[in-house]
């Protein structure tokens, strides 16, 4: 309710102002997630509850990402201030497109039912396009946009028939009582191989997983340098408090003692992860080493990241759930580091490229060895 609220009042304030002004939406934003935070402070040591007939759970875990998806917003909203890129523009829709995305994720960490699941990851992806695309004029941030849409639209389409056909085969949204349904062993397992492949798909877009990542490098690239910071820790953050609380309620025992997968035939859900951890990984490592832009570097780092973060996923007990609850919050500051380093480059210097980054360390000494210090953070 605060955000929506702060929502509004920023959607009002914005149009009574000039364009010169309207970067003072910015700071209404910023107050308006630090009030959120300051409410998600106050909920803390409340018990778990649900709302709308238990399709949103607000619990620690969901708190905890609110936490992270917030903090990043709040520093992305920072940097943009400050941005040649979005200076001499009206940008009061700017930011208030960031806190609808921001609405939209924190419905997403909560969800609990497959239906508010999709329709939470429909208002993060619509918001995301639109941000990608920001710079109208720039080809490129129109390129970013147009293929955003492009694989994004396709994976939403793939991820809800796999929805669908898990929906058909258990009869019930609710991802607990999926797990039910699933725990009496007479699925298909054909049809649980295809439900596994089509759900991984869109979640991997989600999350940049390989081979799901193609979006990623382009997207990056020509977004605005601030939504490409915003994008590289915001959506992947909600996207794995969403992978984990799907998998680990509708596929796992449910045994807080002795949590495992489920002995499901066909489907060996350890295998599938670890592999696609494993490529993850691999592929964005060796791909970022060949890149000469830097956003197109730190894109294929996030894919990198992605890989390590599934590996706690693979473990689906408590220890790995901590370790990507702690790894990501780790990346997001690294990360937000990186591209503030980045912004400061291009408004300094007007480039992106690499190999224009060498005596860094001399020209700008504090520039240079903060971006040090991010990079070493991030290998």
């Amino acid at each position: 309710m605060v955000l929506t609220g702060f929502i509004l009042i920023a959607i009002i304030y914005d149009l009574f102002l000039k364009k010169d002004q309207s970067h003072r939406v910015g700071f209404v934003a910023i107050l308006g997630l630090f009030v959120t935070l300051v409410t998600l402070y106050l909920q803390r040591g409340l018990p778990s509850t649900g709302l709308f007939s238990n399709m949103f759970a607000l619990d620690s875990f969901a708190s905890f990402f609110k936490w992270l998806v917030a903090i990043g917003a709040i520093l992305v909203m920072w940097m943009s201030l400050d941005s040649k890129e979005l200076m001499n523009r009206k940008v009061g829709e700017f930011y208030v497109l960031i806190l609808v995305v921001v609405f939209g994720m924190f419905l997403l960490v909560s969800a609990t039912h497959i239906l508010s699941i999709y329709l939470a990851l429909e208002m993060v992806s619509l918001m995301s396009y639109i941000l990608a695309g920001y710079l109208k004029e720039n080809s490129r941030s129109n390129e970013a946009s147009i293929k955003y849409v492009i694989y994004g639209a396709f994976s939403s389409g793939v991820m809800l028939y796999g929805l669908s056909l898990l929906y058909g085969l258990t009869g019930t949204g609710y991802i607990s009582g999926i797990q039910t349904q699933l725990m009496t062993g007479q699925a298909s397992p054909v049809l649980l191989i295809l439900i596994a492949v089509l759900i991984l798909a869109g979640f991997g877009y989600k999350i940049s997983a390989v081979p799901f990542h193609f979006w990623t490098p382009d997207v990056y690239e020509g977004a605005p340098t601030t939504i490409t910071a915003f994008l590289s820790v915001a959506p992947k953050a909600a996207g794995f408090a969403v992978l984990i609380r799907f998998l680990n309620v509708a596929f796992t025992t449910g045994d807080p003692n002795s949590q495992a997968w489920l002995a499901l035939p066909g489907l060996n859900w350890p295998v599938i992860i670890a592999a696609l951890s494993a490529l993850t990984m691999t592929v964005g490592n060796v791909l970022a080493i060949q890149q000469t832009n830097i956003k197109r570097m730190l894109a294929y780092s996030s894919i990198a990241h992605a890989g390590y973060m599934l590996m706690g996923v693979v473990v689906a007990d408590q220890t790995g759930i901590s370790a990507i609850l702690y790894y990501t919050g780790v990346y997001m500051l690294m990360n937000l580091g990186a591209f503030f380093v980045a912004i400061q480059i291009k408004n300094l210097y007007d480039t992106e490229t690499i190999s224009d980054y060498a005596g860094l360390g001399f020209k700008a000494p504090w520039v240079g060895i903060s971006m040090a210090v991010f990079m070493f953070a991030l290998a």
